[in-house]
């Protein structure tokens, strides 16, 4: 299934992305390390809404929507790098 962009990646997407990292990680260990960091903020920005609801932090509101949209806009930015051909992206399905 290829990975349609700048739509909101889905699980497929994310477990197709992660499984080539692992499959990959030795010759791209850069590559594995950044998206565990950009899954990380992302599952914060889930994650971080029921806090900031619960305590009553609006201003934190921001931060988790931001962090939301970083697994999006990694994967965009990689797939725009790779049209361009300024870097090569394996993971994407042309």
């Amino acid at each position: 299934m290829p990975l349609h962009l700048p739509h909101h990646l889905g699980l497929n997407d994310l477990q197709r992305i992660r499984e080539w990292q692992v499959a990959h990680r030795a010759e791209h260990p850069l590559e594995y390390h950044v998206w565990d960091c950009v899954l990380v903020l992302g599952i914060m920005g889930y994650v971080g809404w029921l806090p900031a609801m619960a305590l009553d932090l609006p201003e934190v509101y921001p931060l988790c929507l931001a962090a939301m949209l970083v697994p999006d806009l990694y994967a965009a930015l990689r797939a725009s790098a790779h049209r361009l051909q300024r870097l090569r992206c394996d993971w994407l399905d042309d």
